[in-house]
């Protein structure tokens, strides 16, 4: 007689509930910026918006509710000035770092 296999239920993972203090959303972006992916960028200032709060975030960036959604969503082609205008609001700073050559 064999047992059947019972399926693992998994929970979507949502890192918006674990960016609770400033030192974790730094990290959190600093860790995104090195992989250099705009979509993944795109998608962790989404995911640290909606940890702070989408529609104070859109407020404090000069956007609307509606705007905010469509400018980190995946795939999309903000402007730059758009994504420092969030970065700011969200209480983060992008930096540039010197690449570092392989010897």
């Amino acid at each position: 007689m064999s047992r059947g296999k019972s399926k693992v239920k998994l929970v979507p993972f949502d890192a918006a509930k674990y960016l609770t203090d400033d030192d974790a959303i730094a990290e959190y972006m600093n860790a995104v910026l090195e992989a250099d992916d705009m979509d993944l960028l795109l998608l962790a200032l989404g995911d640290v918006a909606r940890a702070r709060g989408m529609s104070l975030v859109a407020k404090e960036s000069g956007l609307g509710r509606e705007s905010l959604y469509k400018a980190l969503a995946p795939g999309a082609k903000p402007r730059f000035d758009t994504v420092v205008r969030v970065a700011r609001a969200l209480g983060v700073r992008l930096a540039a770092h010197p690449v570092k050559q392989a010897s």
